[in-house]
């Protein structure tokens, strides 16, 4: 029978020592043989001698959620070697560095550690940790204070007793607390503008309705949109890219290191632009004819139509002023904390504008009515239209100053421009203004394009198919993007920057993989539901303007698919911005612009004249996939060659796959129901409703079958929302 193990024999303090002679390895009677050599250990199987076997006192394995959001940056773990090592499964556990001695009554306790132990990961210091016993606690438990009432202060003021000076001194607030209040100022000015900008959109969407109920969408609306256009060309060629990119950081700079918070510099700056663009303004009115033939040489043929470009023209360029002036004091109030002006004034000249365009049909009555054109619009009309466009980018810019009053910034004219840093940040700009400028050039091809394409397709019988389809299908498409990619990435683009400004490659890598996941949930259904029932949605919200609204619901169906490579090149850029890179940017605009421009040429050359604007419109997706590739490598280079790219295409390929038999039921469904009851109103609202619910219901069921893990978060999220 084997002997008892005896832990003290031969290891503590007191054992016997070997007798004196005797061969190291020979059998000592009466002592234990040593423990033979230990096999290899095995990774798999835990050690059931060891003190935490099941790790019971990890605090990583017991709760795996606060081990994922550790902010291991500010607490970085214990250093290799300080964690006992797993022994061998049945050899009998080491000795203690400091056994306890049976023969000394009251041996001298073992030294502090250096560094921090098992128990204490997350970086605390073994020697200045202070531990309370039982006996404290319970002596000491009549000796607490009760907390204080967070929300006293709020009711100091109503209370009949005065306040002594121990309530009149300040208190010191713990030290998380700024943080958090911080979090929660962000957060309400996240909201704030997350708000506006959606208020904005859905106000600006509604302006376009109103304008194609009063003057249709043929070539009549084609000036106007041209003559709207050129402004803010213009403006963000000459200086909107620049001065977003390169001022604004340089006006928040000098707020934090001036002695006046930066009003001086913010005064030079706003001085600054509105000389400039009052000169730049003053010069592109008069050559108003110059820049009307630039954009669309087939309207400057038609003289009824270039007079007309040509008054619109003459009331809109001066908005870009305007837009300057609104843009500079917005960005001043936003360096003070005051984000909800910037977002919410538009919604003032969307108002404006939708008041002149319904005066316009109160006057001389609805496109449908009236058929008003070029040729048969009077003075007052154009008048009424342009004066109304320039009020609200008045009204929009003249807003901002109350909240300026509010905030403490006086506006003074200031020259004194040399000497505080707006020449070398104007020199800083460069690539700004070349990003800019490639998407302009882009711009202009496809609007002159497409302003010859619905000229021509207007007389052979199909109005709505020129640049205001394109346009107005466009704004339509882009919503999805806005609404859910930009939120995503909203939230999720700080965290890149300071990953990628702590050198922490892995998490910049999971974070864009996280939101081309998360956005693609939402992005691609919607894609296919525009490829599925553009032509219902278009029919159903521009029933106000006649025959063409069938022609913008081909031109969205032609973006629909595009919307994917355009969100995707979204949260890809990002990744460029975080490590502070504009170059790359710039020349992958370059592709998708030049490659936009390629094909929608090629477009008008080979398609009819009605489906040329489909055909740029397909261009457009097109660009944006090309470009993704080209950003996709780049990025992945960047990181070390590792993108997530295996499992954001299997969630992409999945959703596309749910989505496609949902796409064909939902397309059939509403195409026979227009046919049964036509594309008006009623037929198009209920073929957009039934179409919908059926394109839904697939789409649920096969992404369900699917497996879709992205979508099952959303869904049990939306599910916790609802108490369900």
């Amino acid at each position: 029978m084997n002997a008892p193990y005896d832990g003290d024999r031969g290891q503590g303090a007191g054992g016997p020592a070997p007798a004196q002679g005797t061969a190291p390895g020979t059998p000592v009677p009466g002592q234990v043989p040593p423990p033979a050599a230990a096999p290899e250990h095995d990774p798999y199987v835990q050690d059931a001698y060891g003190y935490d076997p099941y790790r019971s006192q990890d605090l990583s394995a017991q709760d795996p959620v606060a081990e994922v959001l550790y902010d291991r940056a500010a607490h970085p773990p214990p250093p290799p070697g300080t964690y006992q090592e797993p022994g061998p499964l049945y050899a009998a556990p080491a000795a203690p560095a400091y056994a306890p001695d049976p023969r000394v009554w009251a041996q001298t306790p073992p030294p502090e550690p250096d560094g921090p132990s098992r128990h204490m990961p997350y970086g605390d210091h073994a020697t200045t940790t202070q531990f309370v016993g039982v006996d404290s606690l319970v002596t000491q438990a009549t000796d607490q204070q009760p907390e204080p009432d967070a929300f006293a202060h709020l009711y100091r003021d109503q209370q009949a007793a005065p306040r002594t000076a121990t309530e009149e001194a300040p208190v010191a607030a713990p030290a998380p607390s700024k943080p958090a209040g911080r979090a929660s100022s962000l957060l309400k000015s996240s909201a704030l503008m997350a708000a506006g900008t959606i208020v904005s959109r859905l106000t600006g969407f509604l302006r376009t309705l109103v304008i194609a109920g009063a003057i249709g969408v043929g070539t009549f609306n084609d000036t106007y949109q041209i003559a709207n256009t050129l402004p803010t060309m213009i403006y963000v060629l000459v200086g909107g890219g620049a001065l977003n990119a390169v001022f604004i950081p340089q006006l928040v700079r000098a707020m934090k290191n001036d002695d006046d918070g930066g009003e001086a510099y913010a005064n030079r700056l706003l001085t600054l632009v509105v000389v400039l663009l009052a000169g730049i303004t003053t010069v592109c009115v008069l050559a108003a004819p110059l820049f009307i033939t630039m954009m669309s040489p087939k309207i400057a043929s038609n003289p009824e139509q270039m007079d007309v470009a040509v008054a619109f023209a003459r009331y809109c360029l001066p908005t870009m002023f305007f837009m300057g002036v609104h843009v500079v004091l917005g960005q001043i109030l936003n360096a003070r904390g005051r984000f909800g002006a910037m977002m919410w004034t538009p919604v003032l000249n969307n108002i404006v504008v939708i008041a002149t365009f319904g005066a316009f049909i109160w006057a001389f009555g609805g496109f449908t009515t009236s058929g008003v054109n070029a040729a048969t619009v009077t003075a007052d009309g154009v008048r009424l239209l342009g004066l109304g466009t320039l009020l609200g980018l008045t009204v929009q810019a003249l807003a901002m100053l109350p909240y300026l009053r509010d905030a403490g910034f006086s506006p003074k004219l200031r020259f004194d421009w040399k000497g505080h840093g707006l020449g070398k940040a104007a020199g800083l700009a460069k690539w700004t203004f070349f990003f800019v400028l490639a998407n302009q050039v882009g711009l202009v091809v496809v609007t002159q394009l497409a302003t010859w394409a619905g000229s021509v397709a207007e007389k052979q019988g199909h109005p709505g198919t020129g640049i205001t389809a394109y346009n107005y299908a466009l704004l339509l498409w882009q919503m999805p993007q806005a609404i859910i990619t930009v939120s995503v990435m909203t939230a999720v683009l700080p965290r890149i920057s300071r990953s990628a400004h702590d050198g922490d490659v892995a998490a910049v890598r999971d974070d864009i993989s996280y939101g081309l996941r998360t956005s693609a949930v939402a992005i691609v259904p919607c894609a296919f539901a525009f490829l599925a029932l553009g032509v219902p949605m278009a029919t159903l919200l521009y029933a106000g303007s006649g025959a063409g609204a069938q022609n913008i619901g081909y031109v969205l169906m032609a973006f629909g698919l595009g919307l994917i490579p355009y969100s995707v090149q979204y949260v890809v850029l990002r990744g460029f911005y975080a490590y502070e890179d504009t170059r790359t940017p710039f020349y992958n605009t370059c592709i998708v612009a030049g490659v936009n421009a390629a094909v929608s040429i090629a477009a008008f050359l080979v398609l009819p004249a009605r489906w040329a604007v489909v055909g740029m419109a397909a261009a457009y997706g097109l660009g944006y996939a090309v470009g993704v590739g080209v950003a996709w490598r780049r990025l992945r280079t960047r990181l070390g060659g590792d993108l997530d790219g295996a499992h954001v295409m299997r969630t992409y390929a999945r959703l596309a796959g749910a989505c496609f038999p949902a796409a064909v039921v939902g397309g059939g469904v509403a195409f026979g129901i227009t046919r049964l009851l036509g594309s008006g109103v009623t037929g198009s609202l209920a073929s957009l409703v039934a179409g919908g619910i059926a394109l839904a219901a697939v789409f649920l069921i096969a992404a369900k079958r699917m497996r879709i893990e992205e979508l099952n978060a959303m869904v049990g999220m939306v599910r916790g929302r609802l108490g369900r």
